[in-house]
C-alpha cells in the first residue's frame, strides 16, 4: 500500500539564489526530487507542443500569404491581348494621391528622371545641341514608346525629323488597331496630310468624317445646292447653268413641248429619275467655276459648302463623274492655305486618302491633286484646275530629274487621250493586267520605266460643236487657252527643271503658242531654257479637214471656235507656224512628229482623215516625221 508522505520545504532568504518561484527544494536523492523531475518533464512537453503549433501555424500563414500575393501578381495574358485589340484608346484612371499607385522606388526613379531631363534640356539650350527623347517617355509603357516617340518627332521643329517620323509611321505593320487610333486622334494637320500622301499608310490612321448636319425641313440636296449658288456673287456662267436648269424643268412639267405629236406625259415621266442627278451636275459645274475665285471659296466654306459636298459625295458613290467634280471643287479650295485646317476638320482627308488608293486612275489622280495642294511640307507647287500629276502621286525621297507634260487635243482628255486603246478592242479578258493593257500609259508604263520623272497631264474643255459644248459662253481661242495653261503650268513649277512636251492634235498648237508667249515674257524664260524636246502626235500645223467638213455641214454641227481656228491654210495657223519656225530655228529643240495614215471615226456616222501627212510636217532642222498605220 502506497502512502503519501508530507514534503518538507522551507523558504530560503537571499537575493539571486532563489529558484523559480522563490522556493528551495530538498536534495535530489529524495522522493521530493523525483516528483520535481516528473513535473519538469511535463512542463517541457507542454512547451514543445505550444512551440510546434506556433511554428506550424506561422508556416501555414506565410504559405497562404505567399500564394495570395502570387495570385494577385499573376496576369491573364490572353485577356490583356484581347483588350489591346479593341478599337479604342485607353485612358488610365489615376488617383490624385500618387502614393496610392506607386511605391517609393518608382517615385524616386521618376524624380531622378525629371531632374536628369531638366539638366539635359538646359544643357541642350545652352550648347544648342539635340535633346534626347529617351527621357521624355519615362511615364509611358514599353509597348507604347514607339508610338509616342513618333508623335513627338512628327511635331519637331526639324523638318527632316518630321518627315522621317511620318515615313516610319506609314511603314508600321506590327501595330494593333488601337495604336493606329492613337495616332489618328493625337497627330496634327501636317502629319495627317503626310500620312495620306504616303503610299504604304494604313487607312486606320484616318478617323471617319464627323457626322453631317441634318438637312433643313422641307429641303433637299438640290435645293441646298441652288441656295449655295445663290449666295455666291453672280457671273455670266450662272445665267447659262440656270438656263439649262430651266430647260430641264420644262421637259418635266411640259412634256408635250418636246414630244412631236401625241401626249408628252409618258415621255416626261421617263425622265423621273434623271433630273435630280442632272441638276446636281449642272450646279457642281457652276461651283467648279466659282471655286477658281479665292473670295468665292471663302463664301463656299462659310455657307457650309464642305459639308454639303461631302453629303453629295457619299450619296453618289456609284457616279464617278459627280464625285470627280466634287473633288475638283475641293482641290481648288485647297489652293487657299487659310482653308486647309477647315478642310481637314471637315473630314475630307480620310475621304481623299481612300480615293488615292483607288484602282481608277481618274479618281486617284483627282485625290492626288487635292492632297498635293494641302501638303505644304514637301511641295511648294500648286496644281490648279485641269493640271494633274500622274507620277509621282505619293511622297517620295527620290529626286525628280525632269518633267514630261502631256497636252491633249480636240475632244480629248487628260486621261482618255493616252489610253492604249479601247479595252473591248484589244483585250476582252483580264483587262486589269496592266502589263498587257492600260487606260493611261504615261502613268502605268512611262512612270515604271523612268521613275525619276514628274509626269503631268493637262485637261481643258473642247467641243466640235457649240450645240454640244459644255458651256458656249466660254468660247476660248487658242491664244486665250495657251496663256491660261501657261499660267497654270508655271504655278505647278513647270520650267524649273528640264522638260519634254508631248502633244496631240490641237494640243500641239497650244504648245507652240505657249513657247512663243514664254519667249516674250522674262519671267517665263525658264520654260524656254529648260525645254529639251517636243513630241507631236497628229498635229495639224497647216490646218485640218475636220474644220472644212464642219463648215460644209454647219447646219448640223454648228462648228465651235476651236474647230473654226483649225481651218486648212487659215491665216492664224500660218502666222503661228511661221513665228514658231523663226523662234525655234536657233533653239536646240529635238522634235519628233507622228502622223496618222488611217481615218478616224467621229461618232457613229462620220469617218474622216483628220490630219493628213502634208499638214503634220513642221519642217524643222532637228525634226523627224514618222508615219504610223493608226488613227491617232
Amino acid at each position: 500500500m502506497c502512502r503519501l508522505s508530507p514534503v518538507a520545504c522551507c523558504r530560503v532568504e537571499g537575493a539571486g539564489l532563489d529558484p523559480p518561484g522563490g522556493w528551495a527544494f530538498p536534495p535530489t536523492g529524495s522522493a521530493v526530487s523525483r516528483w520535481g523531475r516528473a513535473e519538469s518533464a511535463c512542463l517541457a512537453g507542454n512547451i514543445i507542443k505550444f512551440t510546434g503549433s506556433l511554428i506550424l501555424g506561422g508556416s501555414l500563414f506565410l504559405t497562404y500569404e505567399v500564394l495570395a500575393l502570387k495570385k494577385s501578381l499573376t496576369l491573364d495574358t490572353q485577356v490583356v491581348e484581347r483588350e489591346k485589340m479593341k478599337s479604342y484608346i485607353y485612358v488610365h484612371k489615376v488617383s490624385s494621391d500618387k502614393r496610392e499607385n506607386h511605391g517609393l522606388t518608382y517615385q524616386a526613379r521618376k524624380e531622378l528622371h525629371k531632374a536628369v531631363r531638366k539638366v539635359l534640356a538646359t544643357s541642350a539650350k545652352i550648347l544648342r545641341g539635340p535633346f534626347s527623347d529617351t527621357f521624355s517617355t519615362v511615364d509611358v509603357e514599353d509597348h507604347e514608346c514607339a508610338v509616342w516617340l513618333l508623335l513627338r518627332k512628327s511635331k519637331s521643329e526639324d523638318r527632316t525629323v518630321r518627315l522621317q517620323a511620318v515615313q516610319e509611321m506609314s511603314e508600321a505593320r506590327h501595330w494593333l488597331d488601337y495604336q493606329y487610333r492613337v495616332i489618328a486622334q493625337a497627330c496634327d494637320l501636317r502629319t495627317l496630310i503626310g500620312l495620306a500622301r504616303s503610299k504604304e499608310s494604313d487607312l486606320r490612321f484616318f478617323l471617319p468624317p464627323p457626322p453631317l448636319p441634318s438637312l433643313k425641313e422641307d429641303s433637299s440636296i438640290e435645293e441646298e445646292l441652288r441656295q449655295l449658288l445663290a449666295s455666291l456673287p453672280q457671273t455670266e456662267l450662272d445665267e447659262y447653268y440656270m438656263s439649262l436648269f430651266s430647260v430641264k424643268i420644262l421637259i418635266l412639267f411640259q412634256g408635250g413641248l418636246w414630244c412631236f405629236g401625241g401626249n408628252g406625259l409618258p415621255y416626261a415621266e421617263s425622265f423621273g429619275e434623271v433630273p435630280s442627278a442632272t441638276v446636281e451636275m449642272f450646279c457642281l459645274e457652276a461651283l467648279v467655276k466659282h471655286s477658281e475665285i479665292p473670295t468665292h471659296c471663302d463664301q463656299i466654306e462659310a455657307n457650309g459648302g464642305l459639308q454639303l459636298l461631302q453629303r453629295l459625295y457619299q450619296l453618289h458613290k456609284d457616279c464617278p463623274k459627280i464625285q470627280r467634280n466634287i473633288m475638283r471643287i475641293i482641290g481648288n479650295m485647297a489652293l487657299n492655305e487659310h482653308l486647309h485646317s477647315t478642310i481637314v476638320r471637315s473630314g475630307w482627308v480620310s475621304i481623299l486618302a481612300e480615293a488615292m488608293k483607288s484602282h481608277h486612275i481618274m479618281k486617284a489622280s483627282h485625290a492626288t491633286k487635292t492632297l498635293a495642294n494641302l501638303d505644304r511640307e514637301t511641295i511648294q507647287e500648286k496644281y490648279q484646275d485641269g493640271v494633274y500629276v500622274l507620277h509621282p502621286q505619293y511622297r517620295t525621297s527620290q529626286p525628280i530629274k525632269a518633267d514630261v507634260l502631256f497636252i491633249h487635243g480636240l475632244m480629248g482628255g487628260a486621261f482618255k487621250t493616252w489610253r492604249q486603246q479601247d479595252s473591248e478592242r484589244v483585250l476582252p479578258e483580264n483587262i486589269s493586267d496592266e502589263a498587257r493593257y492600260t487606260t493611261c500609259w504615261p502613268k502605268t508604263w512611262l512612270a515604271r520605266d523612268f521613275p525619276a520623272l514628274r509626269i503631268i497631264s493637262v485637261e481643258y474643255d473642247t467641243s466640235l460643236s457649240d450645240w454640244r459644248a459644255r458651256c458656249p459662253v466660254e468660247r476660248k481661242s487658242i491664244a486665250f487657252r495657251s496663256n491660261e495653261l501657261l499660267r497654270k503650268l508655271r504655278a505647278a513649277g513647270v520650267g524649273d527643271r528640264p522638260m519634254i512636251w508631248v502633244s496631240h492634235s490641237m494640243g500641239g498648237l497650244l504648245v507652240k503658242k505657249m513657247l512663243l508667249e514664254s519667249s516674250k515674257k522674262p519671267e517665263m524664260n525658264t520654260v524656254i531654257n529648260n525645254t529639251r524636246g517636243i513630241v507631236f502626235y497628229s498635229v495639224p500645223h497647216h490646218g485640218s479637214r475636220l474644220a472644212e467638213y464642219s463648215v460644209n455641214v454647219r447646219y448640223l454641227l454648228f462648228p465651235s471656235l476651236e474647230v473654226k481656228e483649225l481651218s486648212k491654210d487659215s491665216p492664224a495657223l500660218k502666222t503661228l507656224q511661221d513665228d514658231f519656225l523663226e523662234f525655234a530655228k536657233d533653239k536646240n529643240f529635238q522634235v519628233l512628229n507622228f502622223v496618222e495614215t488611217l481615218p478616224t471615226h467621229i461618232g457613229s456616222m462620220i469617218k474622216l482623215h483628220v490630219v493628213p501627212v502634208e499638214s503634220a510636217g513642221i519642217h524643222l532642222l532637228f525634226s523627224n516625221l514618222l508615219a504610223i498605220q493608226l488613227d491617232v
